[in-house]
């Protein structure tokens, strides 16, 4: 990993009802100690508020997150999330562009570019999403849907905007199947994802310090292993997530990397 602190993801998705979700953010503030990672959990979005006051009376480290948001700042856009919304609730991150947004609710490279964009000029930081499908994967082509992916995505923004980017890599056949990428296969990815990023979109600063996620059934047998990877920077974990043990687990993983690396 570099000199690049670790990320750990929480994405809660469509999960749990209040009572838990609340119990779930404060065994993770409890458990979360001394947070060897930087560390964000996304609930649903009933649950941001509720969520944000258990980490903000701990003065927890933990940042809130969304799963989503919509690109204008108010108007007629029935059951969308405004960047401000979000801001006003505590969040500080978004999630965008994840495959299921993308495959099952048809979410566009364009739309995906523009909520990236209308997020950081918020002031919200971004965990963007790309991967492959498994046919995609069995045609040779994952470097070149993360290519494609990245290059529309990220399209506008600025070398300063995206000190405030994290890229998560979620090859799609591995999302809530079991199925993970090997540590190997998970770094050739994402050693492809960084020097797109150093030569086909930006510079050798922005290549550094990017910091890339893997998001595929990480779990806490496999955590340490993927993040052992030097291009790894941590995960954008999902069913994990909803158990304190596990992504707990999880979190520690990268504090024994750190300590095998040191």
């Amino acid at each position: 990993m570099a000199d690049r602190k670790p990320f750990i993801g929480g994405n809660w998705k469509m999960n749990l009802h209040a009572d838990e979700a609340a119990a779930l953010a404060r065994a993770l503030v409890d458990g979360l100690t001394d947070a060897p990672a930087e560390v964000a959990i996304c609930p649903a979005f009933p649950y941001l508020h509720q969520v944000g006051e258990i980490l903000s009376q701990a003065q927890s480290k933990i940042q809130l997150g969304a799963q989503d948001v919509h690109t204008d700042p108010n108007g007629a856009f029935t059951g969308e999330v405004s960047c401000s919304m979000l801001r006003d609730v505590g969040a500080t991150v978004v999630i965008v562009g994840h495959s299921e947004r993308r495959h099952v609710l048809a979410e566009s490279d364009v739309l995906i570019n523009a909520k990236v964009r209308a997020a950081l000029d918020a002031g919200l930081d971004v965990i963007f999403c790309i991967g492959e499908t498994l046919q995609q994967r069995e045609a040779g082509m994952t470097d070149a849907v993360n290519w494609g992916q990245i290059g529309y995505g990220l399209a506008g923004v600025s070398s300063d905007h995206m000190a405030r980017v994290t890229i998560a890599y979620e090859p799609v056949w591995a999302i809530g199947t079991g199925m993970t990428a090997t540590p190997d296969d998970a770094q050739a990815a994402h050693q492809a994802i960084r020097a797109f990023i150093r030569c086909g979109m930006f510079n050798d600063a922005v290549a550094d310090r990017v910091r890339i996620q893997y998001g595929g059934s990480v779990k806490p047998d496999n955590a340490a292993q993927l993040f052992a990877q030097p291009d790894i920077d941590g995960g954008l974990i999902g069913g994990a997530a909803l158990k304190a043990d596990d992504f707990l687990a999880i979190i520690a993983a990268t504090q024994t990397v750190a300590a095998s690396a040191g």
